[in-house]
């Protein structure tokens, strides 16, 4: 089929419709988009067995499952709990890192005669307090839209508020890459030091990135969910 008849098919029109509209992660996206198309063409198959035309067949299938605006409002529903899941999965797997590269701050400096400032402890006890925190609603995050799902709704705003969550992680994160940078400058251990900074630096840039997704997912209106079984 050439390039034309493609963007003439309905069913394609109505896929790249969706496409264009919806938002989150590539797979579970991915995986919602072609369980619409498989449904189309089965609905279009169907059709066109009983002797329908195929153009016909299409636009009765697209008929069918109803506009993509009465469609993507469920189907974001689900792609929105999706993004959180991943961005909690990714505050959980990370926030720890944090605490681990202050530990190892801390190890870096003892016996040097250059020691963390009392200012840079309190930072510390800080950072670390935010990542427990974050990572806490992590995981409660996973809980609730996992197995708990099946027997009590999502709340409407834990999506945002999970995209709140790595929002300030990964500021915390950023911080602590900075705060740990300088510190590696003053101290004589500071390839210790320097890897936590690379490894504060790599977790920033993977929750910011996955947070940011799920603030935009958060903000867009959704309805009740339609389908079931995207959430990765």
């Amino acid at each position: 089929m050439s390039a034309v008849g493609r963007r003439a098919d309905p069913v394609e029109d109505y896929v790249a419709a969706l496409t264009a509209a919806l938002h989150g992660p590539a797979r579970a996206k991915g995986r919602m988009i072609e369980e619409i198309r498989d449904g189309l063409t089965d609905t279009v198959a169907a059709y066109t067995g009983d002797g329908v035309p195929y153009r016909r067949a299409a636009h009765q299938a697209v008929r069918e499952f109803g506009t993509p605006e009465e469609l993507v409002e469920s189907c974001q529903r689900e792609l929105t709990i999706a993004q959180a899941r991943h961005t909690a999965r990714a505050v959980a797997l990370t926030a720890p890192l944090l605490i681990t590269c202050w530990y190892l701050a801390r190890t870096a400096h003892r016996g040097d005669a250059w020691q963390l400032p009392h200012t840079a402890q309190l930072l510390a006890v800080h950072l670390a307090g935010i990542a427990t925190v974050a990572a806490l609603l992590a995981a409660a995050t996973l809980a609730a839209t996992g197995s708990l799902a099946r027997r009590l709704p999502t709340p409407r705003r834990l999506p945002l508020a999970v995209a709140w969550a790595g929002t300030t992680a990964s500021v915390a994160m950023a911080v602590a890459t900075l705060a740990l940078a300088t510190a590696s400058v003053l101290a004589v251990n500071w390839p210790l030091l320097a890897f936590a900074g690379v490894l504060a630096a790599s977790s920033h840039a993977a929750v910011a990135a996955s947070a940011r997704a799920c603030r935009r997912c958060a903000r867009i209106p959704t309805a009740r969910p339609a389908l079931s079984g995207l959430r990765a």
